[in-house]
């Protein structure tokens, strides 16, 4: 496992509609192991393992961030923004900013970071009802003039956090939703191919799952996938007030959570624990009545109706800037998509009842 793919994606700023400097990343990695790449008009990177097999699995983890884009400037310089994705906006209050502006230089995209503060002052705390056209951005300039310089409507906006190791191998950062399922679906389908998988193998770092779903949806429309592989973050009902009764007991460090849902396959469902079974990996189980709220959703309405399991990264905080994964997590999540990959085939029956 190579924790400095992911140290490397979670140190820059990929938010919903702007992942590019993520997909660079995701794509310079899988070019080492990967027998083709494909990239599409809405900003997927896809690595593929065995593109001329016939049976094909799609794996979809999203490169999108939570965050923000300018709308406005004041005339005291201040930066005022509208949402992308779904922030909590009272939590940037007094938080550390940064503000991606790009500029084209050479013919090239350049980002440059902006370092910014959310504003704080009694009358923000004391408000119950703050909303982003709320928050207020301080990136020390001292007028709309200064500050138009080097910020741009439209540029897009998120906490400035780096990653940090708890105790417990533990670690915190902003967007391990869902750069900790990039990273998984990046390492499981280079293992699954170092242990002779056949099938055909599709990695696609996703983008827009917290706005639309729209990157997972043309990416499956495109590939025709026979079944697909989710992975993306759930709540871990180890955080304060977040009770088992919610979806499940999940806990940090205690391995990959399987669901069940009337969306997810069962049969994929089964061949996962029976799998985890085998190689002593611990699962856990969360519980969706209806939609899972990934990308999933939106594959399995593509073609003819694709198939999917979903493997969830358990994960405190979700939706902040201050997240808290597990490593043995996701380490236990690589070696159980990798089995996985290396056991699927074309002979695998996805339906739950015969005719």
């Amino acid at each position: 496992m190579e924790k400095q793919l992911l140290y490397d994606l979670l140190n820059v700023a990929t938010v919903v509609g702007n992942e590019e400097a993520g997909q660079e990343i995701a794509l310079a990695y899988g070019k080492e192991w990967a027998d083709q790449q494909l990239t599409d008009a809405v900003g997927n990177t896809i690595s593929v393992v065995n593109p001329e097999a016939e049976f094909k699995v799609l794996l979809c983890g999203h490169m999108d961030e939570i965050g923000f884009r300018v709308t406005n400037i004041t005339d005291a310089g201040l930066i005022q923004v509208q949402e992308a994705g779904g922030v909590r906006p009272k939590l940037y209050i007094g938080a550390p900013m940064q503000i991606i502006h790009e500029t084209e230089e050479d013919g090239k995209i350049v980002r440059h970071k902006v370092p910014g503060v959310g504003v704080t002052s009694p009358v923000m705390l004391k408000n119950a009802d703050f909303e982003t056209k709320d928050i207020l951005i301080d990136i020390g300039a001292s007028s709309k003039e200064e500050a138009a310089a080097v910020v741009a409507i439209g540029d897009s906006v998120c906490g400035d956090t780096e990653v940090r190791e708890l105790l417990g191998e533990n670690f915190t950062c902003r967007a391990l939703d869902d750069k900790t399922g990039v990273f998984v679906i990046l390492e499981a389908v280079m293992k699954a191919k170092a242990a002779g998988a056949k099938m055909g193998l599709y990695a696609n770092a996703a983008v827009g799952e917290e706005t639309t779903c729209r990157g997972a949806y043309f990416a499956s429309a495109t590939i025709k996938p026979d079944c697909a592989v989710i992975v993306d973050v759930t709540f871990a009902s180890d955080a304060p007030d977040f009770p088992a009764s919610r979806s499940g007991e999940v806990k940090l460090g205690k391995g990959p959570v399987l669901c069940h849902s009337g969306v997810t396959n069962k049969k994929l469902n089964r061949l996962m624990a029976e799998i985890a079974k085998e190689k002593d990996i611990p699962i856990q189980w969360e519980v969706s009545g209806g939609r899972t709220y990934t990308d999933g959703d939106t594959v399995q309405q593509t073609v003819s109706g694709v198939p999917f399991t979903l493997i969830s990264i358990p994960l405190r905080y979700m939706h902040s800037s201050v997240e808290v994964g597990n490593w043995q997590d996701l380490a236990w999540c690589i070696d159980l998509i990798a089995e996985f990959l290396v056991r699927i085939d074309k002979e695998f029956d996805f339906r739950p009842i015969k005719a």
